[in-house]
């Protein structure tokens, strides 16, 4: 006997290193993420799969105001046929008025410039180009090679609507509108985040907590039963009780395998939203330190006013209403086009003549439209886009009242989680400490099983309440933030310095 047992310590000291190398290569240090509620809100602003998406909501937004702005500036542009051969047989009608098949064989080379520039103000348009044209005739039957050039030096044109919707003008006052807001948008999209990640990170928080205290109520589960059997094998108990505490084992070990399942789950959860494409754990710290600082009501309205992208929006969607109903009435009334063109021209057969004493030309069209009947379809759209204006301020002014009623509530809410945030910590610390109290009187024999499963129950429902308190705290000082994109606890705004 004393030889196997030598035999397999041996053995054990041989292996023990090889054992305990797998082990710490099995739970890789480098997979464990240590983070506060500070440093898991900074990981998901910089990684997380939604503050790509904002960003690329961004960059959509500030590409359209560029392509806006762009609208309104010079366009140049070059354009060129080169070449340009046909060589087919058409019908013709000659001069007597018979109809006869032709063939032909030429080439059309054309090149030009062109400037244009839109009039915001008038809804127009003026264009200034310059251009040349080669056409040669190839030799074909009787018809000999002819090369024929021609020039037009300079050529004006202006398009004006004349009582018509101008859409430049009404853009130039809502487009910029629109780019603000996205860039408000943006920061309220990071805050937006943080809370999201407050909320996952107290959920991984709670969860291991939780464990933890299943693990240890699993161990005195175990040892109190162990006390208790010898406690009835004696006849000290009754059965009854002894089963209450094979019970409460067996409680233990249900809330022990569902806690270590709450953990794996909300474990995958903050992972998935901060990116993290590998398998981690994470050790949460939790935010104990509650910080003391007032907030004013006052000036939590002043700066949402300020920061928040939904005051833009409100004056947004009374432009665009505006504009519909200017639409509507424009568009039901006189419509005329002005077109003006002026330019220089010249042919000839050598280049250099193309360009000698051009000779002018000139056009003006002025075109109308004017609606007889329509049967009230026009007087119908009018309607309808006055009565859209008129819901539209309603619905504004309605907004912007449960706007600030919103932010006046969660300020005052903010006030009454902090205390509550004290009083679960007091009763969670008096709670700890009559349990183990209890659990000591128990082992002792003064007390019965009933005194101590209900003190377990009062520690489990004082611990999930404290937990639960801290975490609508932070919860509620986060959804603060983005109500007014303000940071009172460093006393900041939260407004990004994005590009324009």
């Amino acid at each position: 006997m004393t030889k196997y047992f030598y035999t397999l310590l041996c053995l054990c000291i041989c292996f023990l290193p090889s054992l305990l190398t797998g082990q710490a290569g099995s739970n890789n240090v480098q997979d464990t993420l240590f983070l506060d509620l500070e440093g898991t809100i900074q990981l998901a602003q910089g990684e997380a799969p939604d503050v790509q998406i904002a960003k690329t909501s961004y960059s959509n937004n500030f590409w359209r105001f560029r392509s806006f702005q762009a609208d309104f500036k010079p366009q140049i542009l070059f354009d060129a046929t080169l070449p340009n051969i046909n060589r087919t047989i058409d019908q013709i009608t000659t001069p007597e008025g018979q109809d006869i098949f032709v063939s032909r064989s030429s080439m059309l080379n054309s090149v030009g410039i062109s400037l244009s520039q839109r009039i915001g103000w008038t809804g127009g348009e003026v264009s200034l180009s310059t251009g040349l044209q080669r056409l040669d005739i190839f030799p074909s039957g009787n018809i000999m090679r002819q090369t024929t050039y021609l020039s037009s030096p300079i050529f004006l044109s202006i398009n004006q609507p004349l009582f018509q919707f101008n859409a430049f003008e009404w853009d130039k006052k809502i487009e910029p509108i629109i780019f603000d807001e996205a860039k408000k948008g943006y920061s309220e999209d990071l805050e937006q985040v943080a809370g999201q990640s407050a909320r996952l990170f107290f959920n991984v928080l709670i969860a291991q907590l939780n464990l933890e205290a299943a693990q240890r109520d699993k161990l005195e589960a175990d040892s109190l039963l162990v006390i208790s059997q010898g406690r009835f094998d004696v006849g000290k108990i009754a059965e009854t009780e002894l089963l209450q505490i094979e019970l409460n084992v067996m409680n233990a070990n249900a809330n022990l395998a569902q806690s270590e399942l709450n953990v794996q789950r909300s474990t995958e959860q903050l992972r998935n939203f901060l990116g993290i494409k590998r398998a981690v754990a994470f050790r949460l710290t939790p935010p104990d330190d509650i910080p003391d600082f007032q907030i004013d009501v006052d000036k939590a309205l002043e700066y949402a006013r300020e920061n928040r992208s939904q005051i833009l929006a409100f004056r947004r969607r009374i432009l665009q209403a505006e504009r519909n109903l200017e639409q509507a009435e424009k568009n039901a009334g006189l419509n005329m086009n002005l077109t003006l063109d002026f330019g220089l021209s010249q042919t000839s057969s050598e280049f250099d003549n193309a360009y000698q004493d051009p000779l002018d030309q000139e056009r003006l069209r002025l075109g109308m439209s004017i609606p007889i009947a329509d049967w009230g379809k026009t007087q119908a759209r009018k309607e309808i886009a006055r009565s859209n204006l008129e819901l539209t301020r309603l619905q504004v002014a309605q907004d912007e009242v449960n706007f600030e009623r919103e932010i006046i509530t969660a300020v005052q809410q903010f006030d009454l989680v902090r205390n509550q945030v004290n009083l679960a910590l007091k009763a969670y610390e008096v709670a700890q400490k009559r349990l183990d109290i209890t659990r000591k009187r128990y082992r002792i024999g003064k007390i019965g099983s009933t005194d101590l499963n209900l003190a377990i129950s009062e520690e489990a429902n004082a611990r999930r309440s404290y937990m639960s308190a801290l975490q609508n705290f932070w919860l509620a000082y986060y959804e603060l933030r983005q109500l007014t994109l303000y940071d009172f606890e460093n006393n900041q705004g939260l407004l990004q310095q994005l590009q324009d």
